[in-house]
């Protein structure tokens, strides 16, 4: 997966649930500042999801940016009884997806200009870089929907009735794709466990 930000994930929580109902209900009604401000607070775990898909950063951005759009366009057709973030996600799921459909994904990843004079000691970044390589490629190795239920459930906090919502699977079918998936990472990554 992509370098992952220091902070606890699932930063979606900094609008309580009442203001974000009454963001989604002004979206409706066509305020665009309303709809911008559900983008913001949801535009990390967008990309991380995507990513998930995609396996690329690049791609997850215009993914993302995609559905974000979609969203928009769609927004009349949301349904205030149900959770908005389970909704916006998988039109994100979804429009990753159709993105990996249409094309060959690249698999380059830009240099990271977090390398600079006075950050980690080169040793510790190369280790990181090493770990998030070797998880990457593990993750790389899952069925895609077993992709993207382990990193909604493991890296962003979601539930699994959440992540049921998003993926439009049952909620058990979640419980058995994350199992999967943790056991088969750790068949992929003992060796580096080993190393370490």
């Amino acid at each position: 997966m992509a370098d992952l930000p220091p902070q606890p994930a699932r930063q979606v929580a900094r609008i309580p649930q009442q203001d974000e109902a009454d963001l989604v209900a002004r979206a409706v009604a066509g305020d665009r500042a309303a709809f911008g401000l559900l983008v913001e607070r949801y535009a990390g775990v967008a990309r991380r999801v995507a990513r998930a898909v995609l396996g690329n950063s690049e791609d997850a951005d215009d993914a993302a940016q995609d559905a974000m759009l979609s969203a928009l366009v769609k927004l009349e057709q949301y349904d205030a009884r149900r959770p908005f973030g389970p909704w916006l996600l998988r039109i994100v799921a979804n429009a990753a997806t159709d993105r990996r459909r249409r094309r060959s994904v690249r698999r380059v990843e830009p240099l990271d200009v977090g390398l600079t004079a006075g950050g980690p000691r080169p040793d510790t970044t190369a280790e990181r870089r090493a770990l998030n390589e070797r998880l990457r490629q593990a993750l790389a190795e899952l069925p895609e929907r077993r992709r993207m239920a382990v990193v909604l459930f493991d890296v962003e906090g979601y539930s699994h009735g959440e992540i049921a919502l998003i993926l439009g699977i049952p909620e058990g079918t979640v419980r058995s794709e994350v199992f999967h998936a943790r056991r088969r990472l750790r068949v992929l990554l003992v060796d580096w466990k080993e190393e370490g």
